[in-house]
């Protein structure tokens, strides 16, 4: 035994460059001669990384190679293997000979061979190849899809496949030949090349062809150009453009298009975002976008945006303090507003900071505000009938502190005392009725009472809180213009809130009462309810608030929402805001249901008309989201927003997936029933399919089950 071992050691030490040692397990060993050793039954061989099973190993050291008899399985640190039956190898594995051989990269992609030769280590040439991610089985060979070739190298170091005379396959017949094809391996992801189509058809642009195209500049940097030619005389040229820093990353996307929708102009548009990590916890980020005429986002289906901005903004998070400065520019792509009239120009600078006064006790505040806008208008006048003066131009200081303290009384409520104190500044340009600088103080107090009930029994727990807040507040208003309060929300957020106007310009005056219920539900089945209702009851009407807001009035309407969430994955949100007369104000009911197979997301929204939130007519829109699977492999999704004011639909759409371990299939048709003088109502197909298996892409999905 002890002559075997080192007879062992010496026959399988590697030359002295190496300096490594092979390890090798066997069921018998024998020594025929003074330089064969012979290994069968379960062998197995670790070098360098590298993992050999066979049946059968002789290793002669005179001529430093391995006679390997299968089946034979080798792998290595990068996820490689290697399946053949027969096989002569150097001794260090790097070089040889295998047959009836198979390749399987990253236990993606395979590669049958009649023979496969390894070179040097780096290289691995496979004649006469069968490639496919697909799953075959016994009583059905043929892959759905395959790429058969005469000759194919991986390049190990390069993470590349080279294809000779190639011919590509789908369900065993020929769809088209390449004499030289370059394809990355499956551990590969960023690589320059073509990248797979897809296909689109409009019925503005016809059926196009999208070509990607990625170039890998570096480690930190990357560019994407997608051309696009389509059947109605479009071209067009996309761009992505991305780079990471070691603090951050910035990303720029764009396309240039020439078609006949718009005379044959030169159309496009550009954006750009970043983010970048500041020292002392700063945070620098921005986005940009510029577009050519309001239509090329949708007739590209890039976006449906209608309000673009740009902003650059540098803000800081802490634990008792926000800081935030930003500068947003301001440009509408909706038909019938103008830019020169809407702040095109936008500053604004918070700083927020939380503490506990050591008079007062209980929690402070102090808020420091700067806001301007800019107008390119100069006009003094309101010539479009909005309410707003054409060129009025703003700038606005504001100091805040505010402050809450809480008492538990013996039987369980809480009492809390709170208030807060405004002061503002404003300077105002080009505007005939508020033009000059303004000062502004105004301030409110209250006491409110909370009074938890609560109750535990059968596995079940009950929540009951009724809550009464007392505000006091100055009347009057306020010889100022609302810019950033003209519309004002409703809801279980504020309304125990000072002020429910959302921005500064606006603040809730008069002496008035908030209170509401809560009521909460959890039982032991794992369904939850929870119901909020509450109104303001005011001493007088301050004539603030618009009548769609709900808030309008010395009583308020009634404010009621509720969630229901259950176990099997139902979840039911409903508000509504209504009068007396139960006539809703209102309403919005919000729907989503998802389980293993299917999923469905559904909101319905109602808005009376409110001609100070130019509203002129109601609002009644339906939108629907839905998923199914047909099958492990197979997805269908819809989508659908409906107007019934206008009793029809806005858009609607229809897609179905298939994905398995080989092949990721898209096929979508959507139809977009709106149209403007700039915008017409379009219908879009699209198309794409990806080969899974070659670079970093899509991941695999469940693979085909074969029948026995």
């Amino acid at each position: 035994m002890l002559l075997r071992l080192i007879a062992l050691l010496l026959l399988l030490a590697v030359p002295a460059a190496a300096q490594d040692r092979a390890t090798l397990i066997a069921d018998s060993l024998s020594i025929q001669g003074n330089d064969v050793l012979v290994a069968s039954g379960g062998v197995e061989v670790f070098f360098q990384g590298q993992r050999l099973q066979a049946s059968r190993v002789v290793y002669d050291r005179g001529a430093d190679r391995l006679t390997i008899t299968g089946p034979i399985r080798l792998t290595d640190d990068n996820g490689t293997l290697i399946l053949a039956d027969q096989a002569s190898m150097s001794a260090d594995l790097t070089e040889g000979l295998l047959t009836s051989a198979r390749l399987v990269l990253d236990q993606q992609l395979q590669l049958a061979a009649a023979e496969i030769v390894r070179v040097g280590g780096r290289y691995t040439a496979l004649n006469r190849v069968a490639a496919s991610s697909c799953k075959v089985c016994r009583g059905n060979p043929t892959p759905l899809w395959e790429i058969r070739a005469r000759r194919v190298v991986h390049d190990e170091l390069e993470q590349q496949l080279y294809f000779d005379n190639a011919q590509f396959r789908v369900a065993g017949l020929p769809v088209f030949y390449i004499p030289r094809l370059r394809m990355p391996d499956p551990t590969l992801t960023r690589a320059t090349g073509f990248l797979l189509p897809s296909l689109r058809s409009t019925s503005g642009l016809g059926t196009g062809l999208k070509l990607p195209y990625f170039i890998k500049i570096g480690d930190s940097r990357d560019l994407l150009l997608t051309p696009y030619l389509s059947t109605l005389g479009g071209r067009s040229v996309e761009l992505r453009y991305r780079q990471a820093f070691v603090t951050g990353d910035i990303e720029i996307t764009g396309a240039i298009s020439r078609d006949d929708l718009i005379d044959d102009d030169l159309r496009g548009y550009l954006t750009g975002s970043g983010s970048f990590a500041l020292p002392r916890g700063f945070t620098l980020s921005f986005d940009a976008i510029a577009v050519s005429d309001p239509a090329y986002l949708l007739d590209y289906s890039i976006s449906d945006d209608d309000r673009l901005d740009s902003r650059i903004t540098l803000n800081r998070i802490r634990r008792d303090e926000y800081f935030e400065a930003r500068l947003i520019g301001f440009q509408s792509i909706r038909e019938g507003e103008s830019n020169a009239t809407l702040p095109s120009v936008i500053g604004d600078f918070t700083f927020h900071r939380r503490f506990e006064p050591a008079i007062l006790g209980g929690t402070g505040g102090f808020r420091f505000q700067t806001h301007g806008h800019y107008r390119q208008s100069t006009s003094g006048t309101d010539d479009d009938d909005d309410n707003i003066a054409d060129g009025r131009d703003l700038g606005r200081i504001s100091v805040r502190g505010d402050w809450r303290r809480n008492w538990a009384l013996t039987n369980g409520m809480m009492i809390s005392g709170l208030g807060e104190v405004t002061a503002d500044i404003y300077a105002i340009d080009q505007d005939d009725i508020y033009e000059g600088t303004t000062s502004r103080l105004t301030g409110a107090a209250a006491v409110e009472l909370r009074w938890l009930w609560v109750q535990a029994g059968d596995g079940a727990a009950q929540v009951i809180e009724p809550v009464v807040q007392l505000v006091w507040a100055p009347d009057g208003s306020d010889a100022l213009p609302n810019e950033d309060s003209a519309l004002v929300e409703f809801d279980e957020g504020n309304l125990f809130s000072l002020s429910r106007f959302a921005g500064s310009d606006a603040i809730e005056r008069g002496s008035r009462a908030n209170v509401g219920l809560s009521y909460l539900r959890v039982a032991p089945s794992g369904w939850t309810l929870g119901v909020t209702a509450g109104r303001v009851l005011r001493a007088e009407d301050t004539s603030q608030f618009s009548a769609g807001s709900g808030l309008a009035g010395v009583q308020s309407d009634w404010l009621l929402g509720w969630q229901l969430s259950t176990a099997n994955g139902l979840d039911l949100t409903n508000r509504v805001v209504l009068g007396d007369d139960l006539d809703v104000t209102k309403g919005e009911l919000r729907l989503d249901f998802a389980q293993d197979r299917y999923a469905v997301s559904a909101g319905y929204v109602f808005l009376v008309a409110e001609p100070a939130e130019n509203r002129t007519i109601p609002t009644r829109e339906l939108v629907l989201d839905a998923s199914y699977d047909l099958s492990r492999n197979w997805t269908a999704d819809l989508s659908s927003r409906y107007d019934f004011e206008a009793d029809r639909a806005t858009r609607a759409g229809l897609g179905v997936s298939f994905r398995n371990e080989c092949v990721d299939f898209n096929l979508s048709v959507s139809r977009r029933f709106t149209s403007s003088t700039s915008v017409q109502p379009t219908t879009d197909f699209g198309l794409s399919v990806e080969l899974l298996g070659f670079g970093g892409g899509t991941e695999a999905g469940p693979a085909r089950t074969c029948r026995r």
